[in-house]
Order: C-alpha cells, then sequence, then structure tokens
C-alpha cells in the first residue's frame, strides 16, 4: 500500500530482456518469442519508415503488413485513410521484378509549424505523410510482436535519430508497447513525452541544430496527435521508460529530477554491441588517428546505479548463465542480452550473412573490432570482421558515397533560416559545401544503406550494384560458440528458444 492507502500495482520486472538491435535484426518473430517465454522480447525502432515501404514491394510477404495495418486502421479511424494511401503507394503485388530497385521513401525531413509559445523558440514537424507512415511503421512492428499474447513487449529507439522519434514512439504506444528503451544520447525528455501522449497531447523533442547563435532560441519537433487520431481518442496505458546508460552520472541526473526519472535503467558496458560510449580519454597511434582504450575509470559504478533504487539491467558481455547470476547478485533485475540473440535462427539478420559469421564462429575466426571512426555519429561502433561487408576495405573503398536514407543526418541552419541536413558518410564536396568539416568523413561508413543490407532488404541501385551490409556484435561470443558447438550435425544455428533456456539454465 502507498502512503495514502492506495494499492501498489504489481508491475512485471523481466529477468531477461532481448537488446533492440541494428535496424530489424530484433524483429518482432523473434522479439514475439522471447516475450511469450516469459522475458521481454524488444524490437528495434530503426528505420522502420524504411523497412516497411521495402516490405510491402517485396509483396509483403505473409500478409502481416497488411494484418497489422487493419488493425491499426480500425482502432484509429481517422487515420485509415492515410494508412491504405501508404500501403498502396508501397505495395506490389507478387513483388518487383528481381533486380529492381526499391522506391526511395522521401528522407524524414521537418518543417517549420507556427510557435505555439511566444518566444524564440521553433516547433518543426514531419509532412503529414511521413507522419503517417512512420506511426504505422512502428504501430506495426510491435502489434505484431504482441499478436495473440497478453506478454508485454518493448521498443528500442536510438536518441541519435530523432527527426522521426516523436511519431515513432506514439505509434509504438498507440499499439500497446509496455516498455520504451532509449540510448545514444541523453533520453531526459521521453518520460514527459511519454505522458503527455499517454493523454494524446502535443509532445515537443528538442533537436540539435548546428550553426544556431545562442540567441535564437531551441528548435523542437513535435507531434500533434489530436491531427492524427482525433481530439477523442481515450487515454493510453503509459509504457514503462527505460534509459540506457553508460554511467552512474547521467542516471544519476535523470533520477533526480522527477521531470526526467525513468522507470529504470539498462546499463550498457563498452563491450556491448552496436554504438557504444567512447573511452573518457582517447588515444591516438603513431598515424594520429583515434584508437579505443578502456579503463576501470569508464566503467559504470554498478553499486552507485542499484543505490538509486530504481530497476535496473546490465548489458555487454552479459549473455551467460553466470552473468545474469552475477548481475542478479548486485542488485540487478536481470541483464539484456544482444548477441545470442543476433546469431539466433529466428533474428532477422539476413540468412546468407548469418551463415557467414557462424562458418567464422565455429572456426575460431571471428572477430569484432570497435570501430572509432565508422559511424557517422560520432559514436564508436562494434563491426564484425566479416567477408563481403563493409569491415573490408576493399569492399568499402569501391562504395561509392551516397546519403538516400538519412536516418543519421544532422541538422544545421541554413542561410535563409530553414533547416539543412547532412552526413560526414555522404559524399565529400557535398558534406563541407553545407559546413561539415572534411576531417569529419574520414572512415565514415553508410550505416543506413549497411544495417538496412544485413536485415536482408539491400537497396539495388539502377546500374546494379548492390549496397553490402555491415554486422555488428558485441565482444562476448562464448555464449553463441557453445550453443553452437552443441548442435546436432547439419544445424547452423540454434533457436532463440534455446537461447533463453541456456541463459535460465545453462543447458545447451
Amino acid at each position: 500500500m502507498t502512503a495514502d492507502n492506495t494499492p501498489i500495482e504489481k508491475t512485471f520486472d523481466p529477468e531477461i530482456i532481448s537488446g533492440g538491435m541494428g535496424v530489424r535484426i530484433s524483429w518482432w518473430v523473434m522479439s514475439r518469442i522471447v516475450s511469450m517465454m516469459g522475458g521481454l522480447g524488444v524490437v528495434s525502432g530503426t528505420g522502420l519508415e524504411i523497412v516497411y515501404p521495402r516490405l510491402l514491394q517485396d509483396g509483403d510477404p505473409g500478409g502481416h503488413v497488411r494484418r497489422a495495418f487493419t488493425e491499426l486502421a480500425r482502432r484509429q479511424p481517422a487515420l485509415a485513410a492515410d494508412v491504405w494511401e501508404i500501403f498502396n503507394k508501397y505495395y506490389i503485388e507478387g513483388g518487383r521484378a528481381p533486380g529492381t530497385p526499391y522506391k526511395q521513401v522521401p528522407v524524414c525531413r521537418l518543417t517549420r509549424m507556427e510557435n505555439f509559445k511566444p518566444g524564440p523558440d521553433s516547433f518543426w514537424e514531419l509532412p503529414r505523410e511521413m507522419q503517417v507512415l512512420v506511426l504505422s511503421a512502428n504501430f506495426a512492428e510491435v502489434w505484431l510482436a504482441k499478436e495473440g499474447h497478453d506478454k508485454p513487449v518493448g521498443i528500442n529507439f536510438l536518441r541519435k535519430v530523432e527527426r522521426p522519434l516523436p511519431w515513432a514512439l506514439y505509434g509504438a504506444m498507440l499499439a500497446g508497447a509496455a516498455y520504451i528503451l532509449v540510448g545514444a544520447g541523453s533520453p531526459d525528455e521521453l518520460p514527459g513525452m511519454i505522458e503527455r501522449l499517454s493523454r494524446h497531447e502535443p509532445a515537443a523533442m528538442s533537436i540539435k541544430v548546428y550553426g544556431v547563435r545562442s540567441d535564437s532560441g531551441s528548435f523542437y519537433a513535435q507531434v500533434s496527435p489530436g491531427k492524427l487520431v482525433g481530439e477523442k481518442a481515450a487515454p493510453l496505458k503509459p509504457p514503462k521508460f527505460l534509459g540506457i546508460v553508460s554511467s552512474f552520472a547521467l542516471a544519476n541526473a535523470l533520477a533526480s529530477n522527477p521531470a526526467t526519472r525513468p522507470y529504470g535503467f539498462v546499463v550498457e558496458s563498452s563491450e556491448a554491441g552496436g554504438h557504444s560510449v567512447a573511452p573518457a580519454k582517447m588515444r591516438f597511434d603513431a598515424k594520429g588517428q583515434p584508437f579505443l582504450m578502456y579503463t576501470d575509470a569508464d566503467k559504470a559504478d554498478i553499486p552507485a546505479i542499484a543505490g538509486l533504487g530504481l530497476p535496473f539491467w546490465l548489458a555487454g558481455s552479459c549473455g551467460s548463465p553466470d552473468r545474469l547470476r552475477a548481475a542478479r547478485a548486485q542488485g540487478a533485475s536481470g541483464i539484456q542480452f544482444g548477441t545470442l540473440a543476433a546469431l539466433s535462427g529466428q533474428s532477422g539478420m539476413a540468412p546468407k550473412d548469418r551463415d557467414k559469421v557462424l562458418a567464422l564462429l565455429a572456426a575460431g575466426e571471428l572477430k569484432v573490432v570497435n570501430e572509432p571512426l565508422t559511424s557517422p555519429t560520432g559514436f564508436p561502433f562494434k563491426v564484425a570482421q566479416v567477408p563481403g561487408t563493409i569491415s573490408e576495405p576493399a569492399v568499402y573503398q569501391v562504395r561509392k558515397r551516397r546519403c538516400d536514407v538519412g536516418l543519421l543526418q544532422v541538422n544545421y541552419l541554413t542561410p535563409d533560416g530553414q533547416l539543412g541536413y547532412r552526413c560526414p558518410a555522404e559524399p565529400v564536396d557535398a558534406f563541407v559545401a553545407k559546413g561539415g568539416r572534411v576531417q569529419n568523413t574520414v572512415g565514415r561508413a553508410c550505416l543506413c544503406n549497411a544495417l538496412l543490407s544485413a536485415c536482408g532488404l539491400p537497396q539495388i541501385h539502377a546500374d546494379g550494384y548492390v549496397e553490402p551490409p555491415i554486422v555488428t556484435l558485441g565482444e562476448d561470443l562464448e555464449s553463441a560458440r557453445k550453443l553452437q558447438a552443441a548442435l546436432p550435425p547439419g544445424q547452423k544455428t540454434y533457436t532463440i528458444g534455446k537461447a533463453l533456456r541456456f541463459l535460465r539454465e545453462g543447458t545447451c
């Protein structure tokens, strides 16, 4: 009971969370199984507004997109016409012809709204078509993961992919996401946004804009639910928000303010896959190139985080029974595991790429490198060294620089007061012409195209060139190696169910 004698709602605190990895590596099929088996299945919310149009152009195999869009139109009649307009725009009966490029989805670009408050701040929104596309795709991914059971499902967003985030968050909430996880930047605005969106109120999120004078005010991307679902929508149950952090300092800053306090944390170490925080002290080799070396000073203070009194889960080389027990002994609610899930047979990784990775793993030749320059975000990024992928210098060098997806573009202010967009992985001349620094282009890879390729949705260009993939994994491969070694002859990989049983019981 609380101080005013009202009952305390019993909460579901999963012991095991599957990571929201890559672009559709953590897709609804795998995450649904994790949740149904008593964990928290988390889908990746990154790039779904690109994924779903490509699925439709491939003929919507299994009819899953149509089924999810039908449910969204049923629940939100005010959106129905827009939802089916998007479906019909991209859907190709029987799928596109082999070797045909995907129709490009417009890059998420913001247009200025009228100011809602007096002062220098400005508010921006996506064009309506993109609002509905982002919302629909995120609704669909969560709804499909929830279909047929009553267990909780979560969704993971990158704070760095900021322009579509307010609409993606709202779409996931409309589908009934039980947990929202956000990392790659401070997620301090998310708790307030979740509360407002649960009441279908306008919610704004600050966006970073380069080239702005200190007296020019702040810039916000704002979602306006009333314009999408109408003014009389029933309130939503707010999902629990988990901030992904790598330090006590950030966790403490979020927890100390009621406006930013999350339900809990996922505490990621530098060994986790995907993006990770840079070490406190950068080091450089004889050629002046940065390299990453982590020390004890870069480790999160787990006892201090436990002392904040909020639920937390450990991530990064935690996908083993021993690490699960150790996490619980440190006061954690459990662990988040990624690499073990990414290499399972139910992950969204393209089978041909997973087969290559597993062959290297079986031969003891799989290496994962924490690259300081690869990601356009500036964060270190884990890259598995796999032939035929961007990790190979020859593959990287032959690819022509282009920026036609734009998830990781940053915003800058143009001379006429509009927002411009640039990415250090785009053609160097274009980046510099937009005010970027040439040194920031060195070694950058197009993660947008490469991660779409890694989930089996590569763009094919008019000249026949196929975008190569990139595979990201965590540094700890031992658990995957153990499960792989226990497979019967002829079986390439283990199931996600076996991975969960291994984590809980230690049996292969």
